[in-house]
């Protein structure tokens, strides 16, 4: 039988490449499988032979150990990959093809599903809506951080590329819409961004740069990216954006100094629960503070898209509210403000085919946007500790030498 390597959580601070079993038609029990999943059968589901597979901030959270994910957790969500077998019930997907594989694992036959809410399936996770490969509490499934994944209802799953040799070529753009593009752009869509808005992105990292990037696709007029990260705002700068540095003051008022108002349009939330203050406080984590912020100023009547990852257990919160995802929110801003608020998992498949035609005709260059930088699996637990550290990249991890020029 083939084997199989992969990227595993190993406790706080620490992942580890590790020796792994093959992908089957069935969900195994292991670190994190929800005992309800395990032995289910996928017949529907196909083999892929990972060509890209990227860190995540959302698994950077994990392995900072601020979440309640087992050690043992194989990583990874970001996913695109050759298919190299297929289960009887798989239709219309075939040996050979290439696909992008949404973050979002759904069904494709619950009301969500039928609805376009991917990202709330009701049947692929036991314990609650929603679910993801790789993750703590989304079922169980296995992470892709490695060189084979499994993808459950593959014909409804995966998105296929139409050329071959294209979607070789153009991995490192296209490598991004499992995730972190689609993402970007569902922030920006939530908060509302249309031509000539002002729109204000809290957070330089790669979510933060992909909602920036989509605003100025959506047509916006200006978009300022905040963050305490020199090199990750000189990124925001290299294509357009607007830049503040949070550690110098609040946000709203540097926003006045360059627009000559208080407030902007559309806001983003890119950077989630481990959010830290403004000022003399950016170095103290206040899990509530960019909301706070956003409410402030964003414009009445206006949304704020939160595509940053907030969670129900985080043990190193600062506080006991906040382990359990209770922050101290100025919710009668909000409201006095009628702001809409839009969270959650974006539903990827709601734009993944359109991005993907965007970045086919060369009209989005999303990897130019959000820097890559291309690992071996092995060197897997470099990037983790190089994006702990506040790298201005995204890590792309190669585990079969495609990305670098190899074919097998």
């Amino acid at each position: 039988m083939a084997g199989n390597r992969a990227v595993s959580y190993q406790g706080p601070g620490s992942v580890a490449v590790v020796d792994t079993d093959y992908p089957t038609f069935e969900l195994m029990d292991g670190p994190g499988v929800n005992p309800a999943n395990v032995g289910r059968k996928l017949p529907h589901a196909a083999i892929l032979k990972v060509l890209a597979t990227n860190i995540c901030g959302s698994d950077q959270h994990m392995v900072r150990g601020r979440t309640t994910a087992p050690v043992g957790l194989v990583l990874g969500h970001e996913i695109t990959g050759e298919v190299i077998e297929v289960g009887p019930g798989v239709e219309f997907i075939r040996v050979g093809d290439i696909c992008s594989v949404p973050f979002n694992i759904a069904c494709g036959r619950c009301s969500n599903c039928k609805a376009g809410a991917t990202g709330i399936c009701l049947n692929v996770n036991p314990d609650r809506p929603g679910s993801a490969y790789g993750y703590v509490d989304m079922g169980g499934w296995v992470g892709g951080q490695a060189e084979y994944a499994l993808v459950p209802y593959a014909d409804w799953n995966l998105l296929r590329f139409p050329d071959r040799d294209e979607a070789i070529e153009r991995l490192l753009d296209l490598t991004m819409l499992s995730d972190i593009f689609p993402t970007g752009f569902h922030g920006a869509v939530s908060a509302g961004v249309r031509p000539g808005s002002s729109v204000y992105v809290a957070g330089a990292g790669p979510v933060g740069l992909a909602a920036a990037y989509s605003s100025l696709l959506l047509g916006a007029a200006v978009v300022i990216v905040g963050d305490l990260n020199a090199e990750r705002l000189a990124q925001a700068r290299s294509f357009g954006c607007e830049t503040i540095d949070v550690s110098a003051g609040d946000p709203q008022l540097q926003i006045e100094a360059l627009l000559g108002v208080p407030e902007v349009d559309c806001a983003v939330d890119a950077v989630g629960f481990e959010a830290r203050g403004h000022g003399v406080d950016a170095s103290v984590e206040m899990p509530a503070a960019v909301l706070n912020s956003l409410m402030a100023l964003t414009r009445a009547g206006g949304s704020v898209g939160i595509p940053g990852l907030y969670v129900t257990g985080d043990p190193g919160a600062v506080d006991e509210a906040a382990q359990v995802g209770s922050l101290s929110l100025q919710l009668g801003l909000g409201w006095a403000k009628s702001l809409s608020f839009t969270t959650g998992q974006c539903p990827v498949m709601k734009y993944n085919e359109k991005l993907m035609r965007l970045i086919l005709a060369g009209r989005a260059r999303i990897a130019d946007a959000v820097n890559p930088t291309v690992l071996s699996l092995d060197e897997a637990p470099k990037g983790y500790a190089e994006f702990d550290a506040g790298a201005a990249t995204k890590f792309v991890l190669d585990p079969h030498g495609y990305l670098r020029g190899a074919t097998g």
